[in-house]
């Protein structure tokens, strides 16, 4: 199978008009689907056997600031242990919806990820066990790896941890 091409049209033969671009790049293939698959489409790629990407190596986001209609992308990185593969999925995602379904259902370790793109993006994740901050106390205000986040921001004092 040629990777390059062949993963990528098995996605777009079964995921048809949820498939809005998809390109590859040495060796490395990237697709970008609409937020309203993206269960069904990581369920596929983790369960159908000439795929098998077995591995969610990472999940993060990007702020596109100013961009419209969606500001973010949720990048989710994918690895076939079986066929040495690498996948990249992006999701774009509103700012006035910003919300994507969790994956932890396919593969817990999206659940550190998605606390993550939650605390530092303010990106929710619905149906995720416990959507918390991990990484910034919990009186933090606002989210910082956003681009409008004011650079000099004073945030509350919290105290010692006893």
């Amino acid at each position: 199978m040629d990777s390059n091409t062949d993963i990528i049209d098995q996605i777009k033969a079964k995921f048809g008009n949820s498939v809005i671009d998809s390109h590859h790049f040495r060796g490395d293939q990237t697709v970008t689907v609409k937020k309203e698959c993206i269960l069904e489409l990581c369920k596929f790629l983790r369960d159908h056997a000439p795929l098998s990407f077995d591995f969610l190596m990472d999940l993060t986001a990007v702020d596109y600031y100013r961009k419209k209609p969606a500001r973010f992308e949720v990048v989710y990185h994918f690895y076939s242990l079986k066929y040495n593969w690498r996948m990249r999925v992006k999701v774009p995602v509103g700012e006035d919806d910003c919300l994507v379904d969790s994956v932890v259902p396919l593969w817990k370790t999206a659940d550190w990820y998605e606390r993550e793109v939650w605390d530092l993006y303010g990106i929710k994740f619905n149906g995720h066990p416990d959507l918390r901050r991990i990484l910034l106390y919990e009186g933090f205000k606002g989210h910082p790896l956003r681009k409008d986040y004011p650079i000099n921001k004073r945030q509350p004092l919290i105290g010692p941890l006893n």
